[in-house]
């Protein structure tokens, strides 16, 4: 008998979630950073604790700090006093408090905060780790480095992909394009290429327009992806563009990938509906957790794509593991920092792959460090 299962059977039986607690932490950026329609130099996280007895589970998301009263408004009423067990019926408990609150956007991130933190205590509770919990689908999650900033110099962009092919051995990298909503579109290509001779021809290379073309000039951009071997066309144009994204998708090489901004299941059911993508991206921190984000995974299996998990990487790590059509996971510069900054437990991306749940540590395996108080904000 395995120690995760001779802890699952001796542990003390806990059957409902105590309370829920939420804080505020912001992190400065290294420097101001940019995509191609937005700039910012601090990244937000609202994290979640729900107790149970003498456990605790954590879940957090990203995005703005109005998720955490949320929380408390809505969110707590609806999972106090239930079977830390029943986790879907939570969900599904939260969704309907928020029914007339606005489910997608701000809401939505705070359920999908409160769901995870529910999933890493039944975990914890079990003395599993969370891919156990699930069921794994794989024991390896391939990674992708992603950042390549537009606000990066040539130097700065030379770097990071460097780091991330050279010194970590990871295969796969996206840099931002899309510049100022499309209005630098030589400075894009020229990027595009010189990210190239930067990580040699062997690595898979990607880029992210963050919806910042319209949809012919995304078709034009790609002639040039082709030219420099680019496999992924992140958001050529908005993810609210249904048929711009399935105009670009059916013009162009290069799969199209979108998704990062569902927050509810039909979304995703539009969105694959649509034909609108080649590879969809989900975000456990705004979907709706654990929860849905496996349900979105379900539906594109369905359809014979692959997922991706967008950013929050160590949030994603065991649920990425838990399907069969992953195609990768998001090893984001600004959340990996801020994940090691903040938290123990942190992965190793080296040779392009994470093993979650490797060390047997039960939940998603990270815990909040005491230097998180510095930076904590609500």
């Amino acid at each position: 008998m395995s120690r995760a299962t001779t802890r699952a059977l001796t542990r003390p039986v806990v059957e409902a979630v105590e309370s829920v607690e939420t804080a505020v932490y912001t992190v400065p950026t290294e420097s101001p950073e940019a995509d191609g329609t937005l700039a910012w130099d601090a990244t937000t996280l609202v994290v979640v604790r729900v107790r149970a007895g003498a456990a605790t589970g954590l879940g957090w998301t990203y995005g703005s700090p109005a998720a955490a009263p949320v929380v408390g408004a809505h969110l707590a009423d609806a999972v106090v006093g239930r079977s830390v067990y029943d986790v879907p019926a939570a969900n599904e408990a939260m969704s309907r408090a928020v029914r007339n609150a606005a489910r997608p956007g701000i809401a939505g991130h705070a359920l999908s905060a409160v769901d995870i933190a529910l999933w890493d205590l039944k975990a914890r509770l079990l003395g599993l780790p969370l891919v156990q919990l699930l069921g794994a689908a794989r024991e390896e999650v391939p990674v992708y480095g992603s950042g390549g900033f537009t606000s990066y110099d040539d130097r700065r962009q030379d770097r990071q992909l460097r780091d991330w092919t050279e010194g970590l051995g990871i295969p796969r990298v996206k840099i931002k394009i899309g510049e100022s909503w499309g209005a630098a579109q030589a400075r894009d290509l020229d990027r595009i290429g010189r990210a190239r001779r930067s990580v040699g021809p062997a690595a898979e290379l990607y880029v992210d327009a963050n919806g910042g073309y319209t949809a012919k000039q995304a078709v034009r951009v790609a002639a040039h992806l082709d030219a420099e071997g680019v496999g992924w066309f992140e958001e050529p144009v908005s993810s609210d563009d249904l048929a711009g994204l399935a105009g670009v998708r059916a013009a162009v090489t290069c799969d199209v990938a979108a998704g990062e901004y569902g927050y509810t299941l039909p979304y995703f059911h539009h969105m694959l509906a649509a034909g609108a993508v080649d590879c969809l991206q989900a975000d456990v921190t705004r979907c709706g957790g654990v929860t849905v984000w496996l349900r979105a995974a379900a539906l594109a299996e369905a359809r014979g794509l692959a997922i991706s998990g967008h950013c929050a990487p160590h949030l994603h790590a065991h649920v990425a593991a838990a399907v069969p059509n992953l195609r990768h996971l998001e090893w984001f510069h600004d959340h990996v920092r801020v994940e090691n900054l903040l938290f123990t437990g942190a992965l190793d991306p080296s040779g392009g792959v994470i093993r979650p749940g490797a060390d047997g540590t039960p939940g998603h395996g990270l815990e909040l460090l005491p230097a998180v108080e510095e930076y904590r904000t609500a």
